[in-house]
């Protein structure tokens, strides 16, 4: 996965000697050098495959994966099938060792890089490791064809146990100043390592709007969407978010700029120096010429960039306050975009017709709530302190951006109001008690007209993004569950840490799935994963209502006049019970290890009679 994202920016359509690559293994893994290693090797015939048939996407994976192979003996067809062949090889090998879990001593051989990870006591504990593996200044560093290869960089920051690496604004901030030093090129882009490039034109794309005569020089960043390519046919986890990225974004695009995201981004390297942006004063930083590059030799350069990747660097700076991502919050890139825009700098949201990236989106439920759980915890924690858009933004960008802003920042709150339709209505259903004026009312229209105009709204919305019809729906079971589980736990979280009784954390979401996994995702089947309080919460929710709605139907066949008064009530609980068939199904029809774990099952089931017996005391 790494190899092929960085393949695929290699081979951007842009000048190579202009571009220079930098690979952050947070994992300090010998492993990940050595794919890399071999990637650039790969790089020298695959480049000039890319250019010479103008290939789409240059992710090798992601191209023979979705291209038709040639059937006729053209030498296209020839060239094609060794370039596939060649990366195969290259993808066996590299599989090969990592089955293998360790480097052979053959391997080892053939770099001397593989030194450093002599010294290596563990991946929270070893020294910096930085290693030029292409360097693009040296004439003998071309391609199959003659042509230049970019500049490829390996870097493993310094950790030690007893400094906090903050994690990836940590490993961010620890490139920027490497690169500073190596080829300080005056644009950034930041890719995931999960997320692959799409679209060979992405950094042209961006600098048509970074060197805009007219606006250019306030623009701090250009933002691509957060795209996946392995998202079901019905986005069975909504994790496309095509509310969020198709309407939202564009319309903080008008109101001063998207917010950052962390991935898919292009940043002037000032705006994360901490410049301001003053307005009236052209910039002439995107005028670089890459011949005044430091002419150090490649092993002087490591040497001399790895204090800046050491731990103990940034100590009495500005670094993760003032300059570079910030630190302090599970989403660093929400923050540091907040505070660039409050810098005086507008942001451009480019959302092409060829995706400019793909990525992995999770393959199982408690993958996607995790995740979804950091993102709110993280913006509810920057509208909680000093840093509230309201506040930090006050005069600094426009009220309209300060509200686009609390929009991402109150998600987490969002759980009570769908907590108390989830579970109250329901509650008071058992008990007779009525919530709701009866259908047959004329007042009954107050709340039947908004939830259906919202509905189709909703949906509407959705198909017009390019969503279906059952996606729609399983956008909305994801609502339910994120606002159930997911913020409430992430609001928790923000009050036990406002209490001093937990501190923020950064949980990192699985980049691999496993290849069952991925298969039962494929079809679109629920997966459910370990055994977790979340399971427990959305587990009790589908008990008590499967429970009420079938408690209560006796009772309807019993005594109709009380139909039209709790008709509301008893729709509310149907549709819940609709929208958890899927729990449903993996708590009674799914087997072994795709059922729902029987924990969770077996302790929601009581915690739902517990909460029914005390309703009806």
């Amino acid at each position: 996965m790494v190899v092929n994202t960085v393949l695929s920016i290699m081979a951007y359509n842009y000048p190579p000697e202009k571009m220079s690559i930098y690979l952050s293994d947070d994992g300090g893994s010998d492993l990940t050098f050595y794919a890399l290693l071999e990637g650039s090797r790969f790089s020298k015939k695959w480049l000039p495959f890319c250019r010479k048939f103008k290939v789409e996407s240059r992710s090798p994976e992601a191209y023979f994966r979705k291209a038709v192979e040639p059937l006729n003996d053209s030498p296209w067809s020839k060239e094609w099938s060794s370039m596939k062949n060649l990366y195969e090889d290259m993808k066996k090998r590299i599989d090969t060792v990592e089955e293998l879990g360790q480097i052979p001593d053959d391997i080892r051989q053939q770099h001397e890089g593989f030194l450093e990870w002599d010294t290596v006591s563990s991946r929270r504990d070893h020294q910096t490791i930085l290693r030029i593996m292409i360097d693009g200044r040296d004439a003998n560093a071309a391609d199959d064809e003659g042509q230049p290869l970019p500049t490829l960089v390996y870097l493993a920051r310094e950790k030690r146990p007893q400094y906090d690496h903050h994690f990836k604004a940590g490993a961010m901030n620890a490139l920027i100043r490497v690169s500073s030093r190596i080829s300080n090129s005056p644009v950034i882009l930041n890719v995931d390592c999960d997320m692959y490039s799409n679209n060979s034109d992405s950094v042209r794309n961006a600098l048509c709007f970074l060197m805009d005569e007219e606006n250019g020089d306030e623009i701090g960043f250009v933002q691509f969407p957060q795209c996946f390519d392995n998202l079901t046919k019905n986005d069975l986890y909504s994790s496309s978010l095509n509310a969020v990225m198709q309407v939202e974004m564009h319309g903080m695009d008008n109101n001063g700029g998207p917010g950052y995201i962390g991935t898919g981004c292009f940043h002037r390297r000032e705006t994360l120096c901490g410049r301001k942006y003053r307005r009236g004063s052209k910039r002439e930083s995107l005028k670089w010429d890459h011949h005044q590059r430091i002419r150090d030799s490649a092993r002087v350069l490591e040497e001399t960039c790895k204090t800046l990747a050491s731990c103990g660097y940034e100590e009495n700076t500005e670094w993760g306050k003032e300059m570079g991502l910030k630190y302090g919050c599970p989403v660093e890139d929400v923050f540091t975009g907040l505070a660039i825009h409050c810098r005086g700098w507008r942001s451009v949201y480019f959302n092409p017709e060829r995706k400019g990236f793909l990525g992995v989106a999770p393959t199982t439920l408690l993958q996607s709530l995790v995740q979804h759980k950091r993102w709110s915890e993280g913006c509810l924690q920057i509208f909680l302190s000093q840093n509230c858009p309201l506040l930090y933004g006050h005069g600094k960008i426009p009220l309209k951006l300060q509200l686009s802003y609390c929009v991402w920042m109150l998600w987490a709150p969002n759980c009570f109001a769908s907590l108390y339709y989830v579970t109250i209505p329901s509650l008071c259903l058992l008990r007779g008690v009525s919530l709701f004026p009866k259908v047959s009312s004329q007042w009954s229209f107050l709340f039947i007209y908004p939830i259906l105009a919202t509905s189709a709204y909703s949906a509407g919305e959705f198909i017009w993004c390019g969503g279906t019809l059952r996606g729609w729906w399983n956008d909305q079971r994801m609502w339910v569950y994120k606002r159930t589980t997911s913020y409430v736990f992430g609001f928790l979280d923000n009050i036990l840490r406002l209490l001093g009784i937990t501190k923020s954390a950064f949980v990192i979401t699985a980049k691999v799935a496993d290849e069952d996994v991925s298969k039962r995702y494929e079809q679109e089947h629920m997966e459910f994963g370990a055994p977790s309080p979340m399971l427990t919460v959305l587990t009790t929710l589908a008990w008590l209502n499967a429970l009420i709605f079938i408690g209560v139907l006796p009772k309807l066949a019993m005594y109709g006049e009380t139909l039209d008064q709790l008709a509301m009530q008893i729709m509310l609980c149907g549709l819940l019970v609709c929208v958890n068939r899927p729990l449903y199904e993996g708590i009674f029809v799914r087997k072994e290890k795709v059922r729902m774990p029987t924990s969770v099952a077996y302790k929601s089931a009581i915690f739902a009679l517990v909460a029914c017996s005390l309703a009806c005391l």
